[in-house]
């Protein structure tokens, strides 16, 4: 049977060429109205796209005959994938194909910057010799400090050892065995700022990663601290970062990618155009290799998926298997929000990861339910997307312990998931049900009962039970003009700690959580974002 495959973004001749090869009828779009894009839809069996095009659900009601959609690249947020999944379309991406030329690029920027080379070319070519003006710094016997150890931070690492640079690392998810065996010396994000000559950011972009390199932590660093930044813009504060660099408290910046691409605010042009910044235009993961690479691979997959072969890189495979069945669907978001909150309360380096299935629902999809809670934990913290296939993989991989268990009772309630995160020296525990089959609910926080919605932003924490506290919160939280959407407190008794949380309609700014947990009586304050 002959296949047609639509391409809505340009991709390198060497994809078009896997598809020839494979007999495949390639259709190219890439000006086009909605009504001509559906018109090509109703007729393709595969459509690969970059983030150029964004797939919805609308767009997946006209395609009657796809099969199989491909990602050329890693991100698949512009992929709608639980319509994908319930018309049963597989999605794939291509996880692999730019981690050399990412790693490679932040290499070479951080010796472009160590040594100010586009600053000595430049000034040479103005026909000047300022030889003294440009000795630039060695990095043999430096510390270089690495935050986020995923595919990149790895790659940089094997690479900059060559240089004779000591190396430590920052990442909440890897183990001391995994980062033992790269040579890295696994620390606090205090301490790597504090120790390091030189600082590498490889963290993908979430509410934990956002601005957490700000005026606060670059007044930790070593003075001359030099800092590179070819993961994502946002993560380095750049206002502060500009700050430092104009006040001597860093030496030098090499910058890849911007909080607005292309830049427009002043700032950005100001902190591009500094004397002491290496920048470049977001092309880290650009070159031909690196483009050859993703088409090859994604190409490749898809012509897999047509002809009913294994995909090694699908990101919806296993939740194809259950799309057909709506009774394990609530659970599925029920455990993921689980994993999610369970890892947010956790304030030191996950090291296991338990779930426990009670009742008969929950037993029966065990397997995927735990998977689920799995891939809710690791979405908090990593440097490439995380699926019902890859999560245990990637848990394997960092070191994290990861088991279920199912269990015939519920105790209070007829069905219960149960999370539970440990760390070196402490353990999380959060357990939800299903009211009338469908809501979520929390029910259990470690050792508090109690009943809440766990969605949005919600905010935890301990108090003395006694009357004024929720007052003195919610007075923090109202001049912040933080509304509160709901709440919800267990308790043990008057006078006893008691843990309350809260459903707000906001993000809360850190100095807003210090000064809560400032208050007297209250303690383990934690922001949680459930997504």
């Amino acid at each position: 049977m002959s296949h047609t495959v639509l391409i809505t973004d340009p991709i390198d001749p060497l994809g078009h060429e896997i598809l020839s090869e494979n007999d495949v009828d390639i259709v190219e779009l890439f000006d086009y109205d909605e009504a001509t894009l559906k018109a090509h839809l109703a007729d393709a069996h595969g459509w690969i796209v970059r983030s150029g095009t964004t797939v919805t659900p609308d767009l997946i009601e006209h395609a009657d005959n796809l099969e199989v959609i491909g990602r050329a690249g890693v991100g698949v947020d512009n992929i709608d994938l639980d319509a994908a999944t319930r018309q049963g379309i597989l999605v794939c991406n291509a996880p692999d194909g730019n981690t050399i030329s990412t790693a490679e690029h932040a290499c070479a920027m951080l010796q472009a910057m160590a040594r100010t080379i586009p600053q000595a070319n430049r000034s040479l070519r103005d026909g000047n010799w300022d030889k003294s003006k440009f000795a630039g710094a060695e990095l043999h016997d430096k510390t270089l400090g690495i935050v986020g150890i995923g595919k990149v931070g790895r790659a940089v690492a094997e690479r900059m050892q060559g240089y004779g640079m000591d190396l430590v690392g920052f990442d909440p998810i890897v183990s001391e065995e995994v980062a033992n065996r790269l040579d890295v010396s696994l620390v606090s994000l205090d301490e790597l700022l504090e120790t390091s000559d030189f600082i590498t950011i490889h963290a993908p972009m979430n509410d934990e990663t956002r601005g957490m390199i700000a005026a606060d932590e670059l007044a930790q660093c070593k003075d001359e601290v030099r800092i590179v930044n070819c993961a994502r813009g946002g993560i380095v504060d750049e206002q502060d970062l500009l700050n430092a660099l104009n006040d001597g408290e860093v030496a030098a910046a090499a910058v890849d990618v911007y909080s607005e691409e292309p830049p427009e605010s002043d700032f950005l042009h100001e902190l591009i155009a500094h004397d002491n910044v290496v920048a470049t235009p977001h092309i880290a993961a650009t070159t031909g290799a690196a483009q050859a690479k993703v088409a090859k691979q994604i190409t490749e997959q898809v012509v897999s998926a047509l002809n009913g072969k294994p995909v090694d890189t699908p990101v919806n495979g296993m939740a194809l298997k259950m799309a057909g069945k709506d009774e394990v669907q609530p659970y599925m978001q029920l455990a993921d929000k689980l994993g999610q909150i369970a890892y947010q309360l956790s304030d030191q380096n996950v090291q296991s990861l338990t779930v426990r299935c009670r009742g008969e629902v929950p037993r029966r999809y065990a397997e995927v339910l735990s998977v689920a809670a799995l891939r809710g934990a690791l979405n908090q913290w990593t440097d490439e997307p995380v699926n019902f296939i890859s999560a245990p993989v990637l848990a394997e991989e960092i070191g994290l312990r990861f088991r279920e268990e199912r269990e015939a009772e519920g105790g209070s309630y007829t069905t219960l998931i149960e999370v539970v995160a440990e760390t070196d020296d402490a353990e999380h525990v959060v357990a939800g049900t299903l009211l009338e089959g469908k809501n979520l609910r929390l029910v259990r926080v470690d050792e508090y009962d109690l009943e809440a919605a766990p969605e949005g932003e919600m905010l935890f924490y301990r108090n003395i039970d006694r009357p004024g506290m929720l007052a003195k919160v919610g007075s923090l939280l109202a001049e912040a003009d933080i509304n509160i959407g709901a709440l919800a407190l267990g308790r043990k008794g008057r006078g006893e700690m008691a843990l309350t949380a809260v459903n707000v309609d906001d993000d809360i700014p850190e100095d807003v959580l210090e000064a809560i947990a400032n208050l007297d009586g209250v303690e383990g304050v934690r922001a949680v974002n459930v997504e």
